[in-house]
């Protein structure tokens, strides 16, 4: 029988299910919808291949035309191990059972390495979008380095036909146990990129020479059709 929600959050339901927030007016919220990249993107200067590959990641999925995502996001071991991760599902060291799962899930999209997308991306990049997560901790030197390293670059991830990148920016822990944080990522900016017409879809930009680039490649250039 299924529980009510009052039931599941027992003696927290009235605070929970009767707050108001008179901190923010509603009114100033933006909030997902299904016009979420017209109404919250269109407006700012990001290019229309970025609006088009936002427009692909929200409209996908079991969630498409919400204004919410679903990522499946797996590491398949690099920065992980991938024993930790796959050991209990052997399967999943297979690349196309990860996309198969984010498909099967209704996912918006899949993030994963160069590895794991590349080695699929014939057969899937034009069915679920791609996200490429270029950079990594490796553990497979001693004593363990705590060093974001670059396994892959936008041009790669642009070339597979993925909608968009993202560069890790999680803290590592220190031997310590210590949190060992690297500076916060600047805010996504998509007036320059790499190729020239391409953009961007996710939020944060490394720089490169001073230059910053592009973290989102667009899907590849299709000819022109009659429809729309």
């Amino acid at each position: 029988m299924a529980q009510s929600t009052k039931d599941i959050l027992g003696g927290d339901a009235e605070g929970l299910l009767t707050h108001v927030c008179k901190t923010i007016p509603k009114d100033q919220l933006h909030l997902p919808g299904p016009d979420f990249v017209d109404r919250i993107f269109a407006p700012s200067d990001r290019s229309n291949r970025v609006l088009g590959n936002l427009q692909w990641i929200f409209q996908h999925g079991r969630l498409a035309g919400t204004g919410y995502v679903s990522i499946l996001p797996v590491d398949q071991g690099i920065e992980h191990t991938a024993g930790a991760s796959f050991a209990p599902n052997p399967i999943y060291f297979d690349p196309e059972n990860i996309v198969k799962l984010g498909i099967e899930g209704g996912c918006n999209a899949v993030a994963s390495t160069l590895g794991v997308l590349g080695a699929v991306a014939r057969r899937y990049a034009h069915k679920i979008p791609f996200v490429v997560k270029f950079n990594h901790n490796e553990l497979l030197t001693y004593p363990t380095k705590y060093d974001q390293r670059l396994f892959a670059t936008v041009e790669q991830a642009y070339d597979m036909g993925a909608a968009a990148v993202r560069p890790s920016t999680s803290a590592p822990r220190s031997p310590a146990g210590r949190s060992k944080r690297s500076p916060r990522p600047s805010r996504a900016r998509t007036n320059s990129a790499s190729p020239p017409s391409s953009g961007a879809t996710c939020a944060t930009t490394p720089s490169r020479r001073g230059r910053r680039i592009t973290t989102s490649p667009p899907t590849p250039r299709r000819k022109p059709t009659t429809s729309a």
